[in-house]
């Protein structure tokens, strides 16, 4: 019933309608002001490819995604030739509630490449390009993180295209950001799209579907079954801590996108080790676990 409701929520759109709705802003004060006249369409530029364009094959019929792009302009060596960075975040409604979610929560600071005013953006996931592909890459990030979130396992067609635009970025005079930087954990497209792919994070892809679908879509019929579904996530990460690396790009994104929200539906869960167990998985954000755990 409730998978019926997510999919009529929309039914005034049409099986043509693109899958975001995406929000651009951009900041222009690391750089020259010629170059910032020259970037003046930039921002519309942008959000006009990513909220016309379809990056999907199939007849989309659930709502559109929400979700932003935060550009800042970090470098200008010359009139067409740019680094920036982009903090990338997507949220999906929750059932029953007038909340949202928060999916994802990232920031890639690694995007080098060519922009000239006028220049027509195309769509063509199978070719390279400096702009186009990474918005098509996170097009495709925050497309399979949400329908994850509803089907087990819904994003993979998603999460094999981003990975063949990282393949495509890897070989191009533009691989600052798509190559692999290593093992010291730094935020890394490729390892992204790998992770999720990798056998070895199946079942955290099973439990971050539980979590949305039986945890928090159903929490404000019933609290205590939609807080078991959080708590089992967070005890399916421990029990992984010694057959897998947790200290991956995958987790981190998850923790940097749901730490709040981890706190806010557990505040009243009577059993405060999980936040002890909280602390130990995340430590960038064991403050709020601590806070949490003594405000209980």
């Amino acid at each position: 019933m409730k998978l019926l409701f997510l999919l009529i929520i929309s039914c005034f759109m049409t099986i043509t309608a693109q899958e975001l709705n995406c929000i651009v802003s951009v900041n222009y004060e690391a750089i020259p002001v010629v170059n910032r006249e020259l970037l003046r369409d930039f921002k519309d530029v942008i959000e006009d490819y990513m909220n016309k364009t379809r990056f999907t094959d199939i007849s989309w019929e659930g709502g559109k995604i929400d979700c932003s792009f935060t550009i800042s302009f970090v470098g200008a060596s010359n009139e067409i030739n740019y680094t920036a960075q982009v903090v990338v975040q997507s949220q999906r409604p929750v059932y029953k509630s007038t909340k949202n979610s928060l999916m994802l929560k990232i920031l890639d600071d690694s995007w080098s490449f060519v922009y000239e005013r006028g220049q027509p953006l195309i769509a063509n996931q199978t070719v390279y390009d400096p702009v186009t592909s990474l918005l098509d890459y996170y097009a495709n990030i925050v497309i399979g993180f949400d329908m994850e979130s509803y089907e087990k396992y819904g994003g993979t067609p998603y999460f094999n295209r981003a990975l063949d635009i990282v393949n495509l970025g890897a070989t191009s005079r533009f691989s600052s950001g798509w190559e692999n930087k290593g093992t010291t954990f730094t935020f890394s497209r490729r390892k992204l799209a790998e992770d999720v792919l990798n056998e070895k994070y199946r079942p955290f892809r099973e439990a971050f579907y539980e979590y949305h679908y039986n945890g928090i879509d159903i929490f404000e019929e019933d609290n205590q079954a939609g807080a078991e579904k959080i708590v089992s996530l967070v005890n399916l990460l421990e029990s992984m801590r010694n057959k897998v690396d947790l200290n991956s790009v995958l987790v981190k994104v998850f923790f940097d996108a749901k730490n709040g929200e981890i706190v806010e539906y557990l505040k009243e869960y009577p059993d405060k080790g999980v936040f002890k167990t909280l602390i130990k998985l995340d430590p960038p954000h064991a403050s709020k676990y601590q806070n949490a755990m003594n405000e209980g």
